[in-house]
């Protein structure tokens, strides 16, 4: 018997936008029968052939089947080999209490000597058993158990010289040292297989190996790499002239280039799949794959034309879990074409009937999983047409046989559609009560949702942070569930909603927004930022320490928090003061005037000659967010205000936040901090010891990795000052700034502050977040282990890093989010940097005011406050002095 993932040669790689049940980069195959009684033999083939289908509880039958019949006969070889088979297909459907079962008892029988076979089978089947247990390990979020698992296995794998079931397995380890954030090694052992892959001759075993690594290297974001691997795959499989392999190999290459949104060549590769494949089902993943990225596209003709194409193939699949998901897709997609066209063309009833008809067979297959997705799917049309009453028995049926068989993963999506549907049924309490036991389980899913289980890739705009704000929506939502509006019918639009924002900001107590759901608003947020950064790094890499209030309450008890929060139609603020109860007020204005004011600012703000204009937009930021509460933080006494911000509010610095009325800039009243969250530091005084800095620069042009980066001419100033500050610090400048320096300089001395004058940039995207080093661009991911190498075999830790040339990617909204994951993820415990780069003295001057200012005394936050109010005092256009953020500990 064969093993299913070695007969589909180490999966197909499917993406997660695809089908709803993606299949793992690596998966694995029904261990091969050795030897035994026909008929028994002949069972476990027909086993195979139901686990090939997708029937997974037919295949468990016939599997406990064989099971028994090998243990009767006494050959325990053949049944740890079916036991081992039994656990794979228990994972299929999430039954994972009877997977370790059945894994436990083949390891107890490969190990304990008595069965047949000679030692290298068993040490063979002992390895693969291993791998299957290691599989399971990961799906459950055991990384460290998983990687101890897979490197007892590639022990063996060495020793007999099985080298492609090693490659495998080191692919494999890869992802679990990526899921416990270890890039370093990941990349190290990845870099290896390619080497490995690529070394040997053409053959379809190579070219699969290849595709499994691209599937890989995309799921933690590695686009580049796993786009130049893919294109290996394919250029391979069309040398040893297969299909399947072409098609597979295509189709992920599409996967690959629309993550990149590389729109053009992602149409083409899929297809060029849907052409070439002999494969019915990876024919209609292509086309399926083609139908969602037209209708992303908005080209809704021809989506209307694929789409009646797709209908009469789909019809043909047997039954089978991969149908069920194939037609919950096709649905899925025929809703979103529905929303776009006016014509009865898909009509709502032919989309419930491919819903009834995955919901029948998921029940005839007797697939909780996928019955589960049916059912749901099939409520969530009946939300989208107003039949909320169907809508939510359909949902709770969904979310009972989900947490039925402990699938967390998808039993949340039933959850927040549940507490939707209450909404809009007037049932807020139950709605808001649906939405925190949807946000809970988020919660307890971190590890799962960023590159441990395929089942749950989901796009995290659409399926993850919905969630978080819809309910923070609702927890914020005036006890009236309404907010009252004032009619402007005279004033232009644009004017009138602006007016009627500042008309209708208000602090909480009159609003009678009670404590409890204050703070988990809050929580909710705090949480929804770490979600982000989970995302960005595809990993869950933070670990929130911290509780909330203490942070202000006791360590630093004259700094204030503000967490602005932008909601569809109104911004809230959150307001935490030091031994206070939590503030609230809100801005009613729809969320395109506050992007539009934002992005106008962030534009002018790069213009030295446009300060009026800044002032007039950072005057209305300043409205929002800071002049409801002035009187508070005035009688509070408050010197230092800790931002926690929340979408484009990132992209602009709240020191340029202007008050009218004084005629002054933020800045010029508090010292200015920003954090991803409280959760994530842990405010602490800099350490009273002399600052010892290792600085770098790069000041020449340089040409680097297909990029040109101008000239930096006051780099040199600028640490020649700090060193006149410092005084123990060390200096790479140039071409003795490379990655190999730095990092040899940071294993040996214990520095405190590392300064980079160089060229960076912060992206949304982690792939595209660099630092830039004489002779290469440092990925966030290398900078974050080349930082922490500095912490190995000390108690301590960087206290500051300063990246003084940076600026956020032009055209990302989101770019600052790179910022935030240096600084949170390199485990310094504060980053300075820049949100635009300026080639100009006046970073030398503010870079020499903040280190004397540090060395007198004054914690980070003033220190900076200070060196901005040096330059204003000289040069008043924000674009010289406002661009400085300090992220993390302000202390």
């Amino acid at each position: 018997m064969q093993n299913l993932a070695e007969q589909r040669e180490w999966g197909q790689g499917s993406s997660d936008r695809e089908l709803m049940n993606p299949e793992s980069p690596t998966v694995y195959s029904l261990l091969p029968l050795k030897s035994g009684p026909s008929q028994t033999a002949s069972v476990v083939e027909q086993g195979k052939i139901l686990y090939d289908r997708g029937q997974f509880t037919e295949a468990i039958k016939v599997l406990q089947q064989a099971a028994a019949a090998f243990k009767t006969s006494r050959d325990g070889l053949q049944e740890a080999m079916t036991l081992s088979n039994l656990s794979l297909a228990y994972q299929k459907l999430a039954l994972w209490a009877e997977a370790e079962e059945a894994i436990a008892q083949s390891l107890k029988l490969l190990q304990s000597g008595e069965n047949r076979g000679s030692s290298g089978e068993r040490s063979q089947l002992i390895a693969q058993a291993l791998d299957v247990q290691g599989q399971l390990q990961l799906s459950q979020g055991q990384a460290e158990a998983a990687l101890t698992t897979w490197q007892k296995a590639a022990n063996i794998y060495q020793q007999i010289g099985d080298k492609a079931r090693l490659t495998r397995n080191r692919i494999n380890s890869a992802q679990a040292l990526q899921a416990l954030g270890l890039y370093l090694q990941a990349n190290k052992i990845l870099n290896e297989v390619q080497q490995t892959l690529t070394s040997l001759p053409d053959s379809l075993v190579v070219a699969t190996g290849l595709r499994s690594l691209g599937n890989i290297r995309r799921v933690v974001g590695d686009l580049s790499v796993s786009r130049l691997v893919l294109g290996k795959s394919l250029a391979i499989a069309k040398r040893v002239q297969s299909p399947k392999a072409i098609a597979e190999a295509q189709l992920s290459l599409g996967n690959t280039a629309r993550a990149q949104q590389d729109t053009k060549a992602a149409l083409q590769y899929y297809q060029e799949a849907a052409t070439v494949s002999v494969s019915s089902i990876t024919r209609i993943q292509a086309r399926l794959n083609l139908l969602s990225l037209l209708l992303e596209k908005n080209q809704v003709q021809d989506a209307l034309a694929l789409s009646s194409q797709i209908q009469p193939a789909i019809s043909n699949l047997p039954p089978s879990r991969t149908s069920v998901y194939t037609r919950i897709k096709y649905a899925q997609n025929l809703t979103q074409l529905k929303e776009k066209i006016s014509i009865d063309t898909p009509s709502w009833l032919n989309i419930a009937q491919q819903l009834s008809t995955a919901l029948e067979q998921a029940q005839k297959l007797q697939d909780q999983r996928a019955e589960s997705y049916a059912m749901g799917s099939l409520g969530e049309l009946y939300e989208k047409t107003g039949q909320f009453s169907d809508a939510q028995e359909l949902t709770e049926k969904a979310l009972f046989t989900a947490q039925s068989i402990n699938a967390s993963d998808i039993a949340y999506q039933w959850q927040w559609q549940l507490g939707r549907i209450l909404k809009k049924k007037g049932d807020i309490k139950g709605a808001i009560a649906s939405y925190n036991v949807a946000y809970k389980t988020l919660q307890s899913l971190r590890g799962d949702l960023v590159a441990l289980n395929p089942d749950v890739q989901f796009s995290f705009r659409e399926n993850i942070e919905p969630v978080y704000r819809e309910l923070v929506e609702l927890l914020l939502r005036s006890p009236q569930g309404s907010s009252a509006s004032v009619p402007f019918e005279k004033l232009e639009q644009r004017d009138a909603s602006l007016l009627k924002a500042k008309a209708n900001a208000s602090l909480s107590p009159q609003e009678g927004i009670n404590q409890d759901n204050l703070r988990l608003a809050r929580d909710v947020i705090e949480s929804l930022q770490l979600a982000e950064l989970d995302n960005f790094f595809r990993s869950a890499c933070l670990n929130p320490t911290q509780e909330l209030d203490p942070v202000v309450d006791k360590k630093d008890q004259r700094a204030a928090v503000i967490y602005p929060i932008i909601l569809p139609d109104r911004l809230d603020v959150i307001l935490k003061l030091p031994n206070q109860e939590l503030r609230h007020y809100k801005t009613v204005i729809a969320q395109n005037d506050v992007e539009k004011t934002i992005a106008q600012l962030r534009k002018n703000l790069l213009n030295v000659t446009a300060t009026a204009r800044v002032q007039q937009q950072s005057q209305q930021i300043y409205d929002w967010l800071i002049r409801p509460a002035q009187t508070e933080l005035v009688n509070s006494g408050i010197k230092t205000l800790v931002f926690v911000l929340d979408g484009d509010l990132r992209n602009i610095p709240m020191a340029v936040l202007y008050d009218k009325q004084q005629k002054k800039y933020l800045v010029e009243k508090y010292a200015i901090a920003l954090t991803p969250g409280l959760q994530l530091l842990d405010p602490k005084p800099l350490r009273q010891i002399q600052l010892n800095a290792l600085t770098a620069g790069v000041s020449e042009k340089r040409p680097v990795e297909g990029k040109e980066f101008p000239e930096l001419q006051n780099v040199p100033r600028e640490l020649k000052e700090i060193k006149s500050e410092v005084s123990k610090s060390e200096e790479l400048l140039n071409q003795q700034f490379t990655q190999t320096n730095l990092q040899n300089k940071l294993q040996t001395v214990p520095f405190s502050v590392v300064h980079l004058a160089t060229h960076g940039e912060f992206s949304s995207d982690a792939e595209k977040t660099f630092i830039l080093t004489w002779d290469k661009l440092v990925k966030v991911k290398e900078f974050d282990n080349l930082l922490r190498v500095s912490d190995k075999n000390r108690f301590s830790s960087i206290e500051l890093l300063v990246l003084s040339a940076c600026q956020t990617a032009e055209g990302d909204k989101r770019a600052a989010l790179g910022l935030a994951g240096i600084a949170m993820r390199a485990g310094v415990r504060s980053t300075l940097a820049t949100l635009w780069s300026i080639d100009d003295r006046s970073t030398a001057d503010v870079m020499s005011e903040f280190y004397r200012q540090l060395k007198a005394g004054a914690n980070k936050a003033e220190a900076l406050q200070s060196a901005q109010l040096a330059v204003f005092a000289k040069e008043k256009a924000p674009y010289f002095w406002a661009p400085y953020v300090l992220v993390g500990n302000w202390l």
